[in-house]
């Protein structure tokens, strides 16, 4: 009998199961919503399968649900008054936010973001990357813009017996990657300019061994075959900082420094920058010091110096911000440097925090005069980070300045996800340097190495003496962050594709080269780095043999399909074979832990680029 009924049972279950379950690789359900420029809902907007008959419309407040009998495909979303969009969607992204731009005359349709290119004497004129970029149709060019971008004139490479040394500044901050981000994540292509592949890199944590000694930072490092070119090879170098338990992080001293201008009237940037700033305060203990400080036609000091334990009345003081006027960034600056040295706290932590979209265009508000502003203070140990907001105006190339100059971080915050993971996730990293004006050079063997390439850090590429004097500014590293560099590498007697050669000079003696012993070195690495109250710099040093890994690591697959996808978005002349396949098989390898899903985002918008490109 009980045999009889655990049959039936079983049969059933089996029917149920075969009558509710759908095809494999079928049925995704795609929800959304889709705004306008200002993030305010649009209604009615029709939302389509492209190339079926499948379509909806939304609702009074902007949200859509589809069904798809596909797994892959393009939703098309069009609305009167309003140019057509186009998003990828797949498995891996079935929830969307859409943000559609006006419908403007063709005159207007240029994709158009001003570059800085005085400095290879180029005018300063627009990058027209979305016109004919392969990965975005012509439906989701962006409308008439002026974020500002400084030119990047790629790092190509470089011959080891001309120039054996590679001196840069490291670089944590992570703006480059939101800021794309949003961009593909809208549709659109994001500027050449805009595109840091250090940043991309650094965006993410790697899983490195971590100090053990005195010093605050460990080197790691490891040399693969490059995957987008089989003749040259990889080498992956990385730095962890060390971590610090929350409870013996030293006290800080916070001056917000918020941007409550016309300009930042958005959905997106003074509402989303109270949103973010809580997240922050619910951070703070009853030792630290909040100050915050406003501008706009002129500054005001809205709290002065409130401890961390007065949480109410800070977060109804961020309630009560509201937008209108000019831009007096100047001014505030100022003020914001009176309240942080009224407040300073010896031995702690002691920074402005200044959040804006990066319009300064009231008062003294050149480059110039802010940097040496910022310089001095920065001299006394009252440190500067920035958070950037919003689209249309973002000046990204003045929020970087003035960021580096000032010891602090630049971080793009698109959304409160972005917030959470700087201020609540990275915490420490954020607001805690444990090493300052760190500094790397790597010297290259000519016996090993033939040529090579930094790929990405162009912006923070350094003299080779600069390596060794103290005064020389340069990156800063918070508690328990990681630091990562690539270099392509081509080994000697393979053939360099990318430049050609030189003649033997007529007046130079050519003698051969003893090897001293020093065979299957490929470089030597070198780092000098400051404590966050020091003067004097230390130096680590490490060597690096030539030879490949039998399996690279998470880190190393990682690491180099950001980089390759850099490269492909920025359609770079040295990406050899790199393209979204070989991306998107990168990132599958390295994905490793990803407890916050930043990585899985990362490999949603590949899939999403390369869908758009028809792939």
């Amino acid at each position: 009998m009980k045999s009889i009924l655990l049959l039936t049972f079983i049969c059933l279950f089996t029917v149920l199961k075969e009558s509710t379950a759908p095809p494999v690789g079928q049925m995704l359900m795609l929800n959304g919503v889709v705004k306008n420029q200002f993030g305010l809902p649009i209604s009615h907007c029709q939302v389509k399968i492209l190339g079926t008959n499948d379509k909806t419309k939304t609702d009074s407040g902007g949200y859509f649900s589809l069904q798809s009998d596909e797994d892959r495909g393009i939703l098309v979303f069009q609305s009167k008054g309003f140019r057509s969009q186009r998003q990828a969607f797949s498995p891996s992204l079935v929830n969307f936010e859409i943000r559609l731009q006006p419908d403007v005359a063709e005159s207007e349709e240029t994709f158009l973001f001003v570059s800085d290119r005085k400095r290879v004497g180029r005018p300063s004129v627009a990058n027209t990357m979305g016109v004919s970029s392969p990965f975005f149709p012509s439906e989701t060019r962006p409308q008439f813009n002026t974020e500002g971008y400084d030119f990047i004139a790629e790092n190509g490479f470089r011959s080891v017996k001309e120039n054996a040394l590679s001196t840069f500044s490291i670089d944590t901050d992570g703006a480059s990657y939101s800021n794309l981000r949003r961009f593909l994540k809208n549709g659109n292509p994001p500027p050449r300019d805009a595109i840091r592949i250090e940043e991309m890199i650094n965006y993410f944590n790697y899983d490195y061994v971590e100090p053990s000694g005195v010093a605050p930072l460990a080197v790691n490092h490891e040399v693969g075959v490059c995957p987008w070119d089989e003749d040259h090879l990889l080498v992956h170098i990385g730095l962890q900082a060390k971590k610090m338990d929350a409870k013996k992080l030293p006290n800080s001293n916070l001056i917000f420094l918020i941007d409550v201008s016309g300009s930042m009237a958005a959905a997106n940037k003074l509402p989303l920058l109270r949103s973010s700033f809580k997240l922050l305060v619910s951070q703070l203990r009853p030792e630290d010091r909040i100050s915050i400080v406003t501008y706009a036609g002129s500054d005001q000091v809205v709290l002065a110096g409130a401890s961390g334990e007065e949480k109410e009345e800070i977060l109804l003081a961020l309630d009560r911000l509201q937008s209108g006027g000019g831009t007096a960034g100047a001014q505030g600056l100022r003020t914001a440097y009176r309240l942080g040295r009224d407040h300073f706290i010896k031995g702690g932590n002691n920074r402005i925090i200044l959040a804006t979209d990066g319009d300064f265009n009231i008062g003294p508000s050149s480059d110039a005069e802010m940097v040496e502003q910022i310089e001095g203070a920065r001299e006394s140990g009252i440190y500067l980070s920035v958070l950037g907001f919003g689209m249309g105006n973002y000046k990204d190339n003045k929020m970087q300045k003035i960021a580096n100059y000032g010891n602090g971080n630049h971080h793009y915050i698109d959304d409160i996800n972005e917030a959470r993971k700087v201020f609540v996730h990275e915490f420490g990293g954020t607001l805690f340097t444990v090493a300052k004006d760190v500094k790397i050079q790597v010297e290259f063997n000519p016996l090993e190495v033939e040529s090579y390439r930094l790929i990405g850090y162009e912006n923070r590429l350094l003299n080779d003496e600069d390596f060794n004097d103290d005064k020389k500014d340069a990156g800063e590293i918070g508690a328990g962050h990681t630091v990562t560099a690539l270099y392509e590498v081509i080994p000697v007697g393979v053939k360099n594709k990318y430049s050609t050669s030189v003649d033997t000079l007529r007046y130079q003696k050519v003698e051969g080269r003893s090897s001293g012993g020093m065979e299957g070195e490929m470089m030597y690495v070198k780092i000098r780095y400051k404590a966050p109250q020091g003067s004097e710099s230390k130096l680590m040093e490490e060597k690096i043999l030539l030879g490949k890994v039998a399996s690279p690591s998470q880190n190393f697959h990682w690491s180099a399909g950001v980089a390759a996808f850099g490269m492909v978005l920025r359609q770079s002349e040295l990406r050899g074979s790199a393209n979204t396949g070989l991306v998107l098989e990168l990132l599958a390898m390295g994905k490793g832990i990803d407890p916050y899903g930043y990585r899985q985002e990362l490999i949603g918008l590949v899939e999403n680029v390369s869908l758009l490109a028809g792939n």
